[in-house]
Formats: structure tokens, C-alpha cells, sequence
């Protein structure tokens, strides 16, 4: 069982191969690549990496799978006894990613696949 301890957005998520996780907006078009390097922990099979607080080296490649904004949330403000109170709501936006592979340090990352475009004929 292969896992890694990411942080971005302030926030510190324990992902592995195939996950599927929400995070804060990060830059990218959708379908293309990330790579986080705040990798906190590794842990592949039974060797585990602890960071000092970072794994030197060691990254975590992920894609775009959707950009978007979260549910809304309500803000009241209110005080007593002065008829005050506001009412706001706020959407964050943020990024869905799609965890592909953990690398540790030294580790190359493998170039994927080539795709082949289809022309007008088929072939």
C-alpha cells in the first residue's frame, strides 16, 4: 500500500494512487498536470519517509480533473439589543484532483504515453 501526506492550501491530505480529492483553487486548465511537492510522508510497502518537515525531493503528480467553487456559505453578523445584523454569502473556489502516481526522491517520473490523433479517414 503505497500513500503519501500532501499539504497546499493550508491543508494537509493523506492521498494515494486513483484518489480523488477537493483542495483549494490551484492554477491549471482542466486535464492538465500538477505537481505537489509539499510531500509531508511517504509511505510505500513497509519503508516509511518522514519529512522535516518536507521529503526532500519527493512529489505528488496529479491532474486537473475539474475547476469550480464550493457550496455556499452564509455569514450573519449580529449584536443584540442595537438592531444590527448582516447578512453575506461567500462560494470559494476550488480544484478537483485526480491523484495519478507518488514519487520519492530519485525516483524518475515515467513520460506517459503518446496519444495518436485520429484523422477525417479512421486510420
Amino acid at each position: 500500500m503505497e500513500y503519501a501526506i500532501i499539504q497546499t492550501g493550508g491543508k494537509q491530505y493523506r492521498v494515494q494512487p486513483g484518489d480523488s480529492i477537493t483542495v483549494e483553487k490551484l492554477d491549471g486548465e482542466e486535464g492538465s498536470s500538477v505537481e505537489l511537492d509539499q510531500v509531508l510522508l511517504i509511505a510505500k510497502d513497509s519503508a516509511v519517509s518522514i519529512g522535516q518537515p518536507l521529503v526532500e525531493g519527493a512529489r505528488v503528480v496529479a491532474e486537473v480533473a475539474q475547476q469550480g467553487r464550493a457550496d455556499k456559505i452564509t455569514v450573519f453578523k449580529y449584536k443584540s439589543k442595537t438592531r444590527y445584523h448582516v447578512k453575506n454569502g461567500h462560494r470559494q473556489s476550488v480544484t478537483k484532483l485526480s491523484i495519478k502516481q507518488i514519487v520519492a526522491s530519485g525516483e524518475a517520473t515515467p513520460t506517459p504515453p503518446k496519444r495518436r490523433r485520429r484523422t477525417a479517414d479512421g486510420a
